[in-house]
C-alpha cells in the first residue's frame, strides 16, 4: 500500500515525499485510483472532466519515482498548449526540479539533450514519434508514460506507435491512460484497450457515491429556434438543387431512389470512392459523369449544412468563395455546374437580401438575448460559445460585441483555413490568460477549445449547433461546472439536421455510459465500498516476428504506421540504396501510387528505377497502390506496355492493390513468407549484385544506342557472342527484328569512330 494513504483520512491535503505541502487536496477517490494504477498495472481511466485526471497522474509520478528515483516519465498530451498546462501543474505540486516541456520547436539535438536531463517529459506524440523513429529517444529507462485524452489511440494516431515501443524498449513499464469519453463504439474502446496494453480499466460515472460530492451541478436547456419564412424557401432552393443530382445518379442506375431523406453526407462519398475504382470498365464516361454529380452533391450538402445551422453570412460566403474558385483556370466541372445552377442562385440571392436587412440566423437572436440576461444577473461571469466553422466565429464575435457588458475574443487553432491564418500558440495562450484575467468574458471557440484546455470558472457554455460526436458533446458540456454550478444552452434551428445531431449526442452518450457499465459488471467491478478493480487483460503473445527494414522516406506513410504497430513486425528505419522495403535478403519492394506510376512512365523514371532494383536484388518487386487518381493522363496500353516490359524485361513482378492496408499485408505475408519458411533475414545491399554471364553479356549489349533489354537478347541470339555482335556488319544488324537500317547505322557509327577526348571545360 502506498505510503501517503494512512493519512488520508487524517488530513485535508495530501502527504508525500515527493508532493509540495498544501498543494493536493485529500480526495479519497483519487488516492484510491493512483493506488490501483500503481498494483494492478497499464490502466485506463475513464473519469468525469472536472474529477482531477492530472492530479491522479501527478500521484502516481510521485510514487512511481520514490519507489524508482533512477527512473523518467513521460506525459504525453494531443497538443502542446495541452503540454505546457500539465507541465505547469506538475512544477506546481511536485518536489522534482526536472520537469520540463519538450516539443517539436526545439531543434532535435536541444531535444536529445532534454531527454537525458529532465526527469519528467511533457511532451507531444507526434514529437516522440518522430525521436524515436530517428534513434533519438531510448524509452528503456522510463518507469511511467501517461497518455491524456487516451481515446485518441486508434488507427494510425502517434499514440498507437509509441505505446508498442514503450513496451518493447522499457524495463520496468507502466502504463496511465486517462480520457473523460472513450466513445460508444464497443469495438473502438477495445481497440483503445489493445493499442495501449491495457491490463486494468478504472470507470468513475458522476453518479459514484465517492465522486458525487465533487460533480457540480449541470442544468442543461435545448432552445429550439423557429427560422425566418425566407430563410426556409431558401433551404428548399439548396434541397431542390440536390434532388435534380440524385434524379440523374438514378436515371443512370447508381442510387435507388431520389429521396433526400434517405442520404448523408458519408453516402454520396462512399458511392464517390467506389465509383473511382470503377474508371477502367466500359462504363468510363459515365462514371466520370456520375462522379461530378457526386462533387456536386456533396457541396451542396455543405452548403445546405450552412444555411440551415450557421446562417446566412456563412451561406454567402460559402457561394461567393465557389464563384471565384470556379473562374479559376483548371476550376473543377462541379464548381462550374454549380455556379449556373438557378436553384443555388435562387437561395443565395434570398440569403443576400436576408443579411442586408440584418437577418444572420434565427439563432443568434436568441444567443444575443442569453448572453445578454446571463451577464446582467451574473457580471463577472465567464462565457464560452462554441461554434463548428470559423466563419460563423467571425459573425458571432462581431454580433456580441454589440451586447452590453460583452467582451468576445475569437479563438481558433493554429491551421490556416483560405484566408484565415488561425492564432499561434502565443496568440492561443495570450487569449486564454486574458480571459482567465476578465479582459475578456465571452470565448467564441470552434473544437480547439474542447479538449482538456484549463479554463477556470465557466459559468456559461453555449452550443451555437449541437454537434453529433458524444466525445465531443462530452468535452464542450465539461468546460462548465468545474468549479460552481454550471449551465449548458444548446441551440437548435427546428426542422433542421441540428435536431438529429442533438439526439445522436445524446443516444451516443446513453450508449458509451451503458457499454461503460457493462465493462464494469463484465469485468466484475464490485459495488460496494471503494472497490473499482477490474480483472486483467492480457494482451495476445507473439510467437513469431519479422524484421521489415524500411526506407527514412517512407516514415510518414500510412503503410509504414500499420507495419510500426503490428506486434508481428519490427521496423527498422534506414536510408536505403534502392527500393523502399527491404523483405529478405532478396526480396526488395518498391512502392508506388497509381500517379506515380503514371509520372515515372511519362518522364522514363521507371526504367531507370527497374534497372537499379534488378542489378540490386534477385527478386525485386514494384508495388503499385490503385486507391488514388492520376494528374497525368496517359493511355492504358503505355501502363499496360511498361507493366509488361518490367515482368519480361526485368524480371519484376507488378502487384496491385487497393491502398496502403493491402500493402502492409502484402508485405507482411511476403516477410513471414521469406524469413519464417525459408530462412532468409534481411540486408540491406549497398553494392550492386554480382551478374551472371548471360546477365553481362547482355548488360554490355543494352549500352549500345538504342538497345534495351529485348534488343539485346534478340542481339545475343542471333550473333550468339558479344564479340560478333559488336563486329556484326551494317546490313547483319539491320536484319535483326526491331532494329533496322537507322538504327543499325547509328550502332556502326558509336562503334567504329575514334574516340576524341573531351577538353576539361571546369
Amino acid at each position: 500500500m502506498v505510503i501517503w494513504m494512512e493519512k488520508v483520512q487524517k488530513t485535508e491535503y495530501v502527504e508525500h515525499p515527493l508532493i509540495k505541502e498544501k498543494t493536493v487536496e485529500n480526495r479519497l477517490y483519487q488516492q484510491i485510483l493512483a493506488v490501483r494504477v500503481l498494483e494492478k498495472g497499464n490502466t485506463l481511466l475513464v473519469a468525469p472532466t472536472g474529477l482531477g485526471k492530472t492530479i491522479i497522474a501527478a500521484l502516481v509520478i510521485a510514487e512511481r519515482l520514490r519507489r524508482k528515483p533512477e527512473g523518467k516519465v513521460l506525459f504525453l498530451a494531443p497538443t502542446k498548449p495541452l503540454a505546457v498546462q500539465h507541465a505547469e501543474t506538475l512544477k506546481r505540486v511536485l518536489k522534482i526540479e526536472e520537469i520540463g516541456v519538450v516539443t517539436g520547436s526545439i531543434p532535435p539535438e536541444k531535444r536529445e539533450r532534454l531527454y537525458k536531463e529532465l526527469k519528467v517529459i511533457a511532451t507531444t506524440p507526434q514529437t516522440i514519434e518522430n525521436d524515436l523513429l530517428t534513434g533519438r529517444l531510448d524509452l528503456s529507462d522510463f518507469v511511467l508514460v501517461i497518455f491524456d485524452e487516451a481515446h485518441r489511440a486508434v488507427g494510425n494516431y502517434s499514440y498507437v506507435y509509441i505505446a508498442k515501443e514503450y513496451m518493447r524498449q522499457a524495463k520496468d513499464p507502466l502504463i496511465l491512460a486517462m480520457t473523460a469519453s472513450p466513445g460508444s463504439d464497443p469495438e473502438k474502446i477495445q481497440e483503445v484497450i489493445n493499442n495501449l496494453f491495457i491490463r486494468n480499466i478504472e470507470i468513475k460515472t458522476p453518479y459514484d457515491p465517492d465522486v458525487k460530492p465533487y460533480v457540480q451541478k449541470i442544468v442543461i436547456n435545448w432552445r429550439e429556434v423557429e427560422l425566418h419564412p425566407k430563410h426556409l424557401e431558401a433551404i428548399r432552393y439548396v434541397k431542390n438543387a440536390m434532388r435534380d443530382r440524385l434524379r440523374k445518379l438514378k436515371e443512370m442506375e447508381l442510387v435507388d431512389s431520389a429521396d433526400l431523406s434517405r442520404y448523408s453526407r458519408k453516402d454520396f462519398i462512399a458511392l464517390q470512392n467506389n465509383l473511382s475504382k470503377l474508371l477502367e470498365t466500359e462504363k468510363k464516361d459515365i462514371y466520370w459523369d456520375a462522379l461530378s454529380l457526386l462533387a456536386q452533391l456533396i457541396k451542396l450538402d455543405h452548403a445546405l449544412e450552412l444555411l440551415e445551422a450557421q446562417g446566412t453570412k456563412p451561406f454567402i460566403a460559402f457561394v461567393e468563395k465557389l464563384k471565384l474558385r470556379s473562374l479559376q483556370p483548371r476550376a473543377p466541372k462541379s464548381d462550374k455546374e454549380l455556379v449556373r445552377d438557378e436553384n443555388l442562385a435562387n437561395a443565395y440571392e434570398i440569403a443576400k437580401r436576408l443579411a442586408e436587412e440584418g437577418y444572420i440566423h434565427a439563432k443568434i437572436d436568441e444567443l444575443k438575448k442569453e448572453v445578454h440576461h446571463f451577464l446582467k444577473e451574473n457580471p463577472e461571469s465567464r462565457i464560452i460559445v462554441f461554434v463548428q466553422y470559423r466563419e460563423t466565429s467571425k459573425v458571432i464575435t462581431e454580433v456580441l460585441s454589440k451586447v452590453p457588458g460583452a467582451r468576445p475574443v475569437r479563438f481558433v487553432g493554429q491551421a490556416k483555413r483560405g484566408s484565415d491564418k488561425g492564432l499561434s500558440q502565443k496568440e492561443q495562450k495570450k487569449i486564454l490568460d486574458e480571459f482567465r484575467s476578465g479582459v475578456y468574458n465571452i470565448l467564441v471557440a470552434t473544437s480547439v477549445a474542447e479538449e482538456g484546455l484549463d479554463i477556470p470558472s465557466v459559468d456559461l457554455v453555449v452550443f451555437y449547433e449541437p454537434v453529433p460526436s458524444e466525445i465531443r458533446w462530452i468535452q464542450r458540456r465539461g468546460r462548465t461546472g468545474r468549479f460552481g454550478r454550471g449551465k449548458v444552452v444548446v441551440l437548435i434551428a427546428k426542422g433542421t439536421r441540428d435536431e438529429a445531431y442533438y439526439w445522436a449526442a445524446r443516444i451516443r452518450e446513453r450508449k458509451m455510459i451503458e457499454n461503460l457499465l457493462k465493462l464494469r459488471k463484465y469485468f466484475g467491478i464490485e459495488r460496494e465500498g471503494q472497490k473499482t478493480i477490474l480483472e486483467f487483460v492480457e494482451a495476445p503473445k507473439v510467437e513469431k516476428t519479422v524484421e521489415i527494414i524500411v526506407d527514412h522516406r517512407e516514415r510518414g506513410s500510412d503503410v509504414f504506421r500499420l507495419l510500426a504497430v503490428d506486434p508481428e513486425v519490427r521496423v527498422l528505419v534506414k536510408e536505403l540504396p534502392v527500393g523502399d522495403y527491404i523483405l529478405s535478403d532478396r526480396v526488395v519492394v518498391e512502392r508506388k501510387s497509381y500517379p506515380d506510376l503514371v509520372n515515372s512512365i511519362i518522364d522514363g523514371r521507371l526504367f531507370q528505377q527497374a534497372k537499379q532494383l534488378a542489378e540490386t536484388y534477385p527478386k525485386p518487386i514494384i508495388v503499385v497502390e490503385r486507391n488514388q487518381k492520376p494528374t497525368r493522363m496517359v493511355h492504358p496500353n503505355a501502363v499496360r506496355g511498361a507493366i509488361a516490359s518490367l515482368a519480361i524485361d526485368y524480371g519484376i513482378p507488378v502487384v496491385f492493390t487497393d491502398g496502403p492496408e493491402e500493402t502492409y499485408q502484402f508485405l507482411k505475408v511476403v516477410a513471414k513468407r521469406e524469413q519464417l519458411e525459408r530462412k532468409r533475414l534481411p540486408r540491406v545491399r549497398g553494392e550492386k549484385r554480382i551478374l551472371s554471364t548471360p546477365e553481362m553479356q547482355q548488360y554490355i549489349v543494352e549500352s549500345l544506342p538504342y538497345v534495351g533489354p529485348k534488343l539485346a537478347r534478340e542481339l545475343l541470339r542471333k550473333f550468339r557472342t558479344v564479340e560478333r555482335v559488336f563486329t556484326a556488319s551494317e546490313r547483319e544488324l539491320a536484319s535483326v527484328e526491331g532494329i533496322g537500317e537507322k538504327r543499325a547505322k547509328e550502332i556502326r557509327k558509336i562503334l567504329t569512330e575514334e574516340w576524341k577526348e573531351e577538353e576539361d571545360t571546369g
